[in-house]
């Protein structure tokens, strides 16, 4: 495996190794792996539908960037109000997991308002 394999697999739940791996390489907060067919998935993407906040503030400290999954799990209702009209259909994230997952993963009871409302 290698680092940035290894370091979106901990994005996805081991605050503890994105830590340290931020401590020994900021520059893996913007990473991103393909796990084959074009499945790309950002550190910041692996919190993001595993509902860790925790890991996606954390990564955010160290410049990660935004996109609308995230948004969705951080409950972040106006971002992604913003960026809805962009897709014409309910946006996928990594591994084909809809953003309405995302935003269940976190917890998010205004972006899953939002979403319900249509």
């Amino acid at each position: 495996m290698s680092e940035i394999q290894d370091f979106v697999g901990a994005s996805h739940g081991d605050i503890d190794a994105v830590r340290a791996g931020l401590d020994a390489d900021p520059t893996l907060a913007n990473c991103a792996w393909d796990w084959g067919d074009g499945d790309w998935e950002s550190a910041i993407g692996a919190a993001g539908h595993m509902g860790r906040r925790d890991i996606a503030e954390l990564l955010l400290a160290y410049g990660a960037r935004m996109d609308v999954f995230v948004a969705a799990m951080l409950d972040e209702v106006e971002i992604v109000r913003a960026m809805l009209p962009l897709y014409p259909q309910e946006p996928i994230g990594p591994h084909g997991i809809p953003l309405r997952t995302h935003a269940e993963a976190g917890k998010a009871t205004r972006v899953l308002e939002l979403l319900a409302a249509g």
